[in-house]
């Protein structure tokens, strides 16, 4: 990895979020493994919080997580992780050389797609009890999950050698599968990258739900 030094912000980050989403946590995460200091707002989804004024000025997708970096204000989980790369840790986490940039940006998109109508839909069903059919959604888990594997058999972290922001856009629902019933016990290789992220100095866990294969 690049030794650059890091920087810090002038005050705490503020992360607008709910813990029972991996799109937050995956921001969370990255900020602790980064040690920048910030506070977590939890924003009020169930009550309409986001859908409110105040919020949609912040991001008119009505949408968490959103952040509040001094004059900076910046929503969705992906963009966030780029932008903290690029601010705090350059060329650390998001490679400059533009072909392995480009791995992390495949990944990016695979979190964006197959990873979010997957493994994050199947367990979206389950935490809130909605009466939507998951067969789809856990099919989408298992074919991304099958990618993953086989891509793992090469590398230890998904877009190369080192952690990226790739790893870190993909961890929050792919550890969470099995509260979509999506079982893990298949994708060794999988579960061995997740204990490697794990690992990392300044490791924050996504809150556990008790539903799916996790009761």
């Amino acid at each position: 990895m690049n030794d650059t030094p890091r920087t810090q912000p002038g005050q705490p980050i503020r992360l607008y979020g709910m813990a029972l989403s991996g799109h937050c946590h995956r921001v969370e995460l990255f900020l602790s493994l980064l040690e920048l200091p910030f506070e977590v707002v939890p924003v009020d989804l169930a009550g309409g919080e986001h859908k409110q004024p105040g919020f949609l000025a912040k991001n008119p997708f009505g949408q968490v997580p959103v952040i509040e970096d001094g004059d900076v204000t910046l929503a969705d989980s992906n963009a966030i992780l780029v932008y903290l790369a690029g601010r705090y840790a350059p060329g650390q986490w998001l490679p400059r050389d533009p072909l392995a940039a480009a791995r992390v940006q495949r990944w990016l998109s695979a979190a964006a797609g197959p990873l979010a109508f997957g493994p994050a839909a199947a367990r979206v069903i389950q935490l809130f009890k909605r009466p939507d059919d998951p067969a789809q959604a856990m099919a989408r888990a298992n074919a991304l999950f099958t990618v993953m594997e086989g891509e793992l058999a090469n590398q230890p972290f998904l877009a190369g050698n080192e952690p990226t922001i790739a790893d870190i856009a993909n961890y929050s629902y792919a550890a969470r599968a099995p509260e979509g019933n999506v079982s893990l016990e298949p994708y060794p290789r999988l579960r061995a990258w997740l204990a490697r992220i794990e690992a990392l100095p300044g490791f924050v866990a996504m809150p556990k739900s008790a539903v799916g294969l996790a009761q």
